[in-house]
């Protein structure tokens, strides 16, 4: 005897609702995902928010000549202007051609007793890109994590396996927030960090054009600070005018990374950022955290600027 019951049509309007609904979301999520990220194979990866690239992974390495193996022998972020198309950090060349964009590095670094320069990549040492390791986005973030492999000058010894990711948060009161964290694993050997605040650390530098107009000035947490001789600061801020416009770059040093920490912040070209001296024992992992804040026109004030630094430390 065949069964005659009918559907329950409310019990098929619900399941009809649930896939439309299902349908939808997956729908969106696929148009406003579908270029979070933008490369071009073998030179950079742009990290995109709406429809434009807003910071640029420069990953490329080649040594087949030794103006290329010049231009490539570290790894380093590009931050992009309004447009996308243009940058508001320094690359390769010009005055002092080892400052690029958004980078890190030590001029005094030692493994096993031997001293190499892994700030201005003297004698054929590199940071080189291995892989990415994690690229993902969603309305709120972009998150791109990479291996980057850090070799002693000869550039055969690996000194440092790096696990490096930026996050960068999809926001409308800043031309970029990002968190920058980096996971060092000392290998082979134990590795000393060391130099001097002008040529070590987590750094910014501005496009060539602050070095040519001078405009770079310095804003601190408070009053009074000298950054020569303070250590541990929160945070500190620079200004600069580029193309017309004026930005503003604070740079947060999270309350979790090694004492003793100095900022670099004088320059009137405007190369900025934090020092710290420490070591990592063989197969321990250092992890070093920083946030960076890039606004347009007027600057944040002060009592703002503490606010998104607590801000930071609270969450991350």
């Amino acid at each position: 005897m065949k069964n005659t019951k009918q559907p329950n049509p409310r019990r098929l309007h619900s399941l009809l609702r649930g896939a439309l609904m299902f349908i939808s979301v997956m729908m969106i999520s696929v148009v406003a995902h579908a270029d979070d990220f933008k490369d071009v194979e073998g030179k950079y990866l742009d990290v995109m928010q709406e429809g434009k690239a807003r910071l640029r992974y420069m990953y490329e390495f080649d040594n087949s000549t030794k103006e290329k193996a010049l231009e490539t022998y570290k790894v380093y972020y590009h931050v992009m202007d309004e447009t996308g198309e243009d940058t508001i950090t320094k690359g390769a060349a010009d005055k002092y051609t080892h400052h690029r964009g958004i980078f890190l590095g030590w001029n005094k670094l030692t493994h096993n007793g031997q001293l190499s320069d892994l700030w201005h990549m003297g004698g054929g040492a590199v940071q080189k890109h291995n892989k990415i390791l994690v690229q993902e986005a969603d309305e709120a973030k972009s998150v791109l994590s990479t291996q980057i492999d850090w070799f002693m000058k000869g550039g055969e010894t690996q000194c440092i396996e790096e696990i490096r990711t930026v996050t960068v948060y999809h926001t409308d009161d800043a031309h970029l927030l990002m968190d920058f964290e980096s996971k060092l694993k000392a290998i082979e050997g134990d590795v000393t960090l060391a130099g001097d605040p002008e040529h070590a650390g987590f750094q910014y530098r501005p496009h060539q054009g602050v070095f040519e107009n001078k405009s770079a000035k310095y804003l601190f947490h408070q009053a009074g600070i000298d950054p020569k001789k303070d250590k541990d600061l929160p945070w500190v801020a620079e200004t600069y005018d580029l193309r017309g416009k004026k930005y503003t770059v604070q740079h947060m040093n999270h309350s979790d990374n090694p004492k003793g920490a100095i900022y670099s912040a004088y320059r009137d070209y405007g190369r900025f950022g934090c020092f710290v001296e420490t070591e990592i024992k063989q197969g321990e992992t250092l992890t070093l955290k920083y946030r960076i804040r890039i606004t347009l026109a007027e600057t944040p004030s002060v009592d703002e600027m503490n606010t998104r630094y607590s801000q930071f430390t609270t969450a991350y």
